[in-house]
């Protein structure tokens, strides 16, 4: 179902499904690279998502502090477990990744709106923890041979899940580690959306200078790309207004609710 309006207007007719806030417990972490990337599982919850959707964690045991709860992209989910991948950034997400098994974990999701994910040819492009709503969506897409990843990371690739996607994806990860390395990823960038434009449909996620450039290469090719918007969120509810971006409408919109995925062509970065 297209989420907006022609016209090149966000569609609030047309929100996400209504979430649920659930206590689940910690299944167990693990560390991938070092103790500032975790892998955080969790007792599976009864509800569905879309990939890029998201959830807000709060665990029981931080009483009054830290208040806020945190914002993470759904990685995975199976009858077995969700998963949520995290880079320790600051004290919530480090006492996050302390969490023991048995432990409690407020959830309120499933958040916002996702990718709309075709079945045909399909191109990732993915910037360092941008690849967390990606893991799940090409495990379980059912023509992962019409996937392509490119990849862009910092720190080496042994911290993300880059090599859990599926066998018959074409991936490519290139490893940034100096300004020249910057500038060509942005050339490399410019090159795939310029040449998967007419095959199919485009995803990104990742941090907002790797989506400048996305956006900039895809309202020049006028590819279909989605991206997928890193913004600072403390309700997830769009109650607090912390989290807003601005349509090319001039209008001011919560990303947690009418995103965190848009159109390329439909807000300004």
């Amino acid at each position: 179902m297209n989420r907006f309006k022609d016209g090149g207007q966000v569609d609030k007719n047309t929100l996400s499904n209504k979430p649920e806030c659930s206590s689940l417990k910690v299944l167990g972490t693990a560390y991938a690279g070092s103790g500032d990337f975790v892998h955080l599982y969790l007792e599976p919850p009864l509800w569905e998502f879309s990939p890029g959707q998201f959830v807000m964690l709060r665990p029981e045991s931080w009483g009054l502090d830290p208040l806020w709860p945190r914002p993470f992209s759904i990685c995975e989910k199976t009858a077995e477990y969700m998963r949520i991948f995290i880079q320790v950034v600051g004290r919530g997400t480090r006492l996050l990744s302390l969490c023991d098994p048995g432990s409690t974990i407020n959830v309120t999701g499933p958040l916002g709106r996702g990718f709309r994910v075709p079945e045909g040819p399909l191109l990732i492009l993915a910037g360092g923890m941008g690849i967390a709503p990606f893991l799940g969506l090409c495990k379980n897409h059912p023509y992962p041979q019409k996937i392509s990843m490119l990849f862009g990371h910092r720190l080496a690739l042994k911290h993300y899940p880059f090599e859990e996607s599926p066998g018959e994806m074409h991936k490519e990860s290139m490893h940034q580690v100096s300004e020249d390395d910057l500038k060509t990823f942005a050339q490399v960038l410019g090159e795939r959306i310029r040449d998967f434009a007419p095959k199919g449909e485009i995803l990104a996620c990742g941090p907002m200078p790797f989506l400048k450039v996305v956006q900039k290469y895809a309202l020049a090719c006028k590819a279909s790309v989605q991206i997928s918007v890193e913004t600072r969120m403390a309700c997830g509810v769009g109650a607090c207004l912390g989290c807003v971006v601005k349509t090319n409408e001039e209008e001011m919109v919560q990303s947690c609710l009418y995103g965190p995925v848009f159109a390329a062509d439909k807000i300004v970065l």
